[in-house]
């Protein structure tokens, strides 16, 4: 087995290398002059189960780029299997036609990887569920719900924590979380008057004396989860919290947290940290190392991928996860 890494996220990468007792093959993944990407692996892969791990997040392009030619590479180098990890898939937000004469993104994007080359796919909390089936290729979609949880449990008093939807379309994913910790759900009823623009309408239970949490998959501009925690404040929240998986955060996002009346907003490290990201003072970091690692050592021993995603519908323990020979997440 081999552990390939772009430029995307090599903390993460390193991280994983770590929990599977595995060195990242030694490869070369850099630009010329004109910014096209040159790879060269530096390391025989041929016969070898290699697993690419690459975020397609910022800036998307690039690194989308350096995960087909790295795949190419991996390819023309006679790797037996290659299987993409993407703790973040970009573009996943394009699953539809919104409106006439506009692309479905996630379908091309998904097109490209499986023509490059690519033999399976990894990928954590994608934005849709049906993005599983853009790909002609196996595709297994991990979830950070044990992760979240089990933050939660270790930082919150549930008897007055209330888990919140920002939207209509994440009550699912919100009531997930809800579910594992036994606690009640509201939502906040939003509209987007524009793209990048939410308003909030109004909000959906009795959020009154709580300590609230915000549940989504990604953090873009910050402008909902700003917005959901203003409403719910005013409808007698005592504070609002957020976990997000995805931390896009794009330009002035984490000024923008770090000046709202968030508590602290929670995201995990599938996307590398950026320096506003560090210097906000309510921004903290989760790994999902442990869970990206566990998927890749069952997938290369051939064992169950879906007990990972079957298990984060269930109630965690509070010692979360557990670590030995491709085990699993524990459950009460």
């Amino acid at each position: 087995m081999k552990l390939v890494t772009g430029n995307s996220n090599r903390a993460l990468a390193q991280a994983v290398a770590s929990y599977l007792e595995l060195p990242l093959t030694d490869c070369t993944v850099k630009r010329f002059a004109d910014k096209e990407v040159f790879v060269e692996i530096h390391e025989n892969v041929r016969g070898e189960d290699v697993f690419m791990l690459q975020s397609t997040s910022y800036p998307a392009n690039d690194n989308l780029m350096e995960l087909l030619i790295l795949t190419d590479a991996l390819r023309r180098s006679s790797a037996r299997r290659i299987t993409a990890v993407l703790p973040y898939f970009g573009y996943a937000r394009q699953d539809r036609r919104a409106a006439g004469r506009t692309p479905i993104s996630a379908k091309l994007v998904s097109n490209l990887i499986a023509e490059a080359g690519v033999n399976r796919v990894i990928t954590l909390d994608l934005h849709a569920a049906q993005i599983q089936g853009f790909f002609d290729i196996p595709t297994d979609n991990l979830y950070a719900a044990p992760i979240i949880t089990r933050d939660i449990l270790d930082n919150y008093k549930l008897d007055n924590t209330m888990i919140v939807s920002p939207d209509v379309g994440g009550v699912a994913r919100a009531r997930a979380v809800a579910q594992r910790l036994g606690t009640d759900l509201a939502i906040v009823d939003k509209r987007r008057p524009k793209a990048g623009v939410s308003e909030v309408m109004n909000i959906i239970g009795d959020v009154s004396g709580k300590s609230c949490i915000l549940i989504d998959d990604i953090v873009n501009s910050g402008g909902t989860l700003v917005n959901a925690a203003d409403a719910l404040l005013k409808a007698g929240a005592n504070e609002v919290s957020a976990y997000i998986t995805h931390g896009v955060l794009s330009e002035g996002a984490a000024e923008r947290i770090a000046g709202s009346k968030l508590k602290e907003l929670v995201v995990t490290d599938s996307i590398e940290e950026t320096p506003a990201t560090k210097g906000a003072a309510n921004i903290r970091r989760i790994s999902i190392a442990a869970l990206i690692g566990e998927a890749i050592a069952r997938t290369a021993s051939e064992q169950s991928v879906f007990e990972l995603v079957r298990l984060s519908h269930h109630r965690p323990s509070p010692s979360g996860l557990t670590r030995g020979p491709c085990t699993c997440f524990a459950t009460a």
